[in-house]
């Protein structure tokens, strides 16, 4: 019997194209668009992986990784996002995923992921980063201190601008500015 994959994903395009890829490797694929179908999916069936996007239409892929952690234990969760900062892997992996991989991602990078999940040493240490990466600019580096302080803060902004000692407006602008991942 063929391995299951769950993939939530509020992108039609995207999550239709990666499920035909994981059928035509001999996955049997099924998609969610929403954090309640993935659960009901979940609850009737039993998935060996699943991806998660942290990004969806109505809510944060980051609150359907603990239930769905709880309805598949056995199952490699993956949370795949184009808005990737330390932060929310920190938070990915503590609530239950077991890696965590920046769009664009194609079906090699996810799988290669997926065969990767938790592995380090003895010690449980995270996995040796890329020999050829580089180190993060400014502007990366105060966005992911930003991400951290607004997650400490549960995503209110005006608390954490107080934190950062810095105008809510001034807190927004650079918000809505992500900048590139090197």
């Amino acid at each position: 019997m063929s391995a299951a994959f769950l993939i939530l994903d509020d992108n039609d395009v995207f999550a239709g194209t990666l499920a035909r890829s994981l059928v035509r490797r001999g996955f049997r694929a099924t998609v969610a668009h929403s954090g309640e179908e993935a659960l009901a999916a979940a609850r009737k069936e039993v998935f060996d992986f699943a991806t998660i996007d942290l990004q969806l239409e109505q809510d944060s892929g980051l609150q359907w990784i603990s239930p769905l952690r709880e309805a598949l234990p056995q199952a490699r969760l993956l949370v795949l996002t184009g808005y990737a900062s330390i932060a929310t892997t920190v938070q990915a992996i503590k609530s239950g995923a077991d890696n965590y991989l920046a769009k664009p991602a194609n079906v090699d990078s996810i799988l290669s992921a997926l065969a990767h999940a938790g592995e380090g040493d003895a010690a449980g240490d995270a996995p040796a980063p890329a020999e050829d990466a580089a180190p993060l600019s400014l502007d990366r580096l105060e966005w992911e201190h930003i991400q951290r302080v607004l997650a400490e803060h549960q995503g209110n902004i005006s608390s954490t601008a107080r934190a950062l000692n810095m105008h809510r407006r001034t807190l927004q602008r650079k918000l809505a500015k992500r900048p590139v991942a090197k």
